[in-house]
């Protein structure tokens, strides 16, 4: 590879928010974005809630040109809704199914049933190793009573450890995706503090777009006031993030966002706005790396993160074991009630009440019984989050109390410059 080497990444990123049977306009949206993505000629667009394989496909052969590599992710009872279409080989795909992901009972949320998860892509790009990730995490339907927080944590922490352990031998990491968190959340800073990505809208030399980079604003004829709940002027969830291993730098020289409109058309693509970055990769000695991470303040900034995620996920598995518990007496209950109807069916007086009672009181036990595994899964997949975060506050107190260096957090060590 040239000293002198330079590499421009064209990203788009998008929700298309396509629902069979529930999105509105999808046929006329999916075809509006297949000549836009054919138009524009990006490196790489990734997309999320593409919920339709034959979507996909149909999109896959209207791009075939362009995009001569695509992949759709596969997971859950719909599908993750997850795809990518690249301009460049794709050598490699990797799929990981969050453990936990919302309630099966929540049928009118559905999270539960799609399996999110995150897609990586390793592409070869003039000897560089590009590490792209497209992720979709639950959504937030309450601001104030956010009953999926937990899960949203747990998926953010997830997902970090996934790029942390799949990246060790890339130069370029990108992750893009609807986190369904506002830049500030806790699962956003444990995210970001933890894998020492960037935030393309917050580093972008140049921003042209909705205010304050909102992806889904008010304008937009498909958005809800209710969607956007205390926020009127438009929320942030969805983004593009990057960082540069040592010896490279990355810089975001651009980044626009569509304003409530297809910029050729006016109407809208999808409910979520659109991001598209130019992206540029250069060499960098390692020494040029002057990241405050690296720091005292840095690594203060990163273990406030990981102990308020560790509270967090304490409360969520507090939750879930009342659930179970509360499941699992109802259990009892019902056995109790079962092995009475018994008695009385035996007799003569109450058999015909007896029988009548049997089937919804075996639809409860069963019920009953179905909630209470489900909630002790919950509360085991919330304990193991919450004891990896353990490990490693466990270990900073450790290297603190003996007055050494710590050894450096690997996410933060392999960080290089940024440009």
């Amino acid at each position: 590879m040239k000293p002198n080497f330079s590499l421009r990444l064209r990203v788009f990123n998008l929700n298309c928010w396509d629902i069979p049977y529930l999105s509105m306009h999808r046929a006329d949206r999916l075809k509006r974005l297949g000549d836009f993505l054919n138009l524009e000629s990006f490196d790489l667009a990734l997309l999320q809630e593409v919920w339709s394989e034959q979507d996909f496909q149909d999109l896959r052969q209207k791009l075939s040109l362009t995009y001569p590599d695509a992949h759709y992710f596969k997971s859950g009872i719909i599908g993750s809704g997850l795809c990518v279409f690249s301009r460049h080989p794709i050598q490699e795909v990797i799929q990981h199914v969050y453990t936990l992901n919302g309630y099966p009972y929540m049928v009118c949320h559905g999270d539960w049933f799609c399996g999110k998860a995150v897609g990586l892509l390793v592409l070869h790009l003039n000897g560089l190793v590009l590490n792209a990730y497209v992720t979709h995490l639950h959504a937030e339907y309450s601001r104030k009573k956010d009953i999926y927080l937990a899960h949203r944590v747990a998926q953010a922490w997830e997902l970090a450890q996934f790029i942390h352990h799949t990246s060790k031998s890339a130069d370029v990491v990108l992750l893009c995706g609807d986190l369904n968190m506002h830049p500030k959340d806790l699962g956003c800073c444990l995210l970001k503090e933890w894998t020492g990505l960037r935030d393309a809208f917050v580093e972008t030399q140049d921003f042209k777009g909705s205010e304050d980079g909102c992806t889904m604003v008010p304008t937009n004829c498909y958005v809800s006031q209710q969607d956007l709940g205390p926020f009127p002027l438009g929320i942030r969830i969805d983004y593009v993030l990057y960082k540069a291993v040592s010896g490279f730098c990355i810089c975001c020289k651009t980044l626009k966002t569509t304003t409530g409109c297809d910029p050729h058309d006016g109407s809208p693509l999808s409910d979520h706005e659109a991001l598209m970055a130019t992206l540029y990769v250069k060499h960098s000695p390692p020494q040029d790396d002057s990241s405050p991470a690296h720091g005292p303040a840095g690594r203060s900034a990163l273990m406030g993160v990981l102990r308020e995620a560790w509270t967090e996920l304490g409360l969520g598995i507090a939750q879930a074991r009342w659930w179970a518990a509360f499941a699992g007496h109802v259990v009892v209950f019902g056995v109790f009630l079962l092995a009475l109807l018994c008695v009385l069916a035996v007799g003569e007086g109450a058999r015909e009440m007896a029988v009548l009672l049997w089937t919804p009181n075996v639809g409860l036990v069963l019920g009953a019984g179905a909630l209470y595994i489900f909630h002790k899964q919950e509360a085991r997949g919330l304990c193991r989050a919450q004891a990896e975060l353990q490990h490693i506050l466990r270990r900073e107190r450790e290297t603190q109390d003996l007055g050494s260096e710590p050894p450096l957090d690997p996410p933060l060590a392999t960080e290089g410059g940024h440009g």
